[in-house]
């Protein structure tokens, strides 16, 4: 394999951070390690259900960025976060959880998965953003690497 392809799941009101957490890893990108998507890239007229799940199914990493809002969307819950699990159950693919904002997420079927930044620290508690994010992009190139050198 000589990329990884990431898929990203994310509830919309937390836009501003996904596009922030975008730029930090654009350097994945640049290097050829990566290629990425989220669904903010549906064209019109694409059926978006089986847009996102045709590319969620055909990513090796999933990202899950974790929030009040994450945890309350019924999509994400029915639809993205079942088959993410199931894939990361099965081996195909694997899942981190990315915690945005502080939320009850303990008992989630995502709990027991290492999540990003260290210690589970939420990216809006990080007294620096930057590291937060940087620490994120690192954590990902990380698992990038282990992935492509299979």
């Amino acid at each position: 394999m000589s990329k990884a392809y990431i898929f990203t799941s994310y509830a919309h009101e937390d836009e501003a951070l996904k596009t922030e957490m975008d730029k930090y890893l654009k350097v994945l990108k640049r290097s050829g390690k990566i290629d990425t998507w989220n669904d903010r890239v549906l064209m019109a007229g694409e059926e978006w259900d089986k847009t996102i799940m045709d590319e969620l199914n055909k990513a090796n990493i999933i990202l899950l960025l974790v929030s009040v809002d994450f945890n309350a969307s019924d999509f994400i819950w029915e639809k993205e976060l079942t088959e993410a699990m199931r894939r990361h159950e099965e081996g195909s693919a694997y899942v981190v959880p990315i915690i945005l904002r502080k939320c009850q997420w303990t008992s989630l079927p995502y709990a027991k998965l290492q999540a990003l930044p260290r210690n589970a620290q939420p990216i809006t508690e990080f007294a620096n953003r930057d590291a937060a994010f940087t620490e994120v992009a690192n954590g990902i190139e990380r698992l990038v690497d282990h992935i492509l050198a299979k």
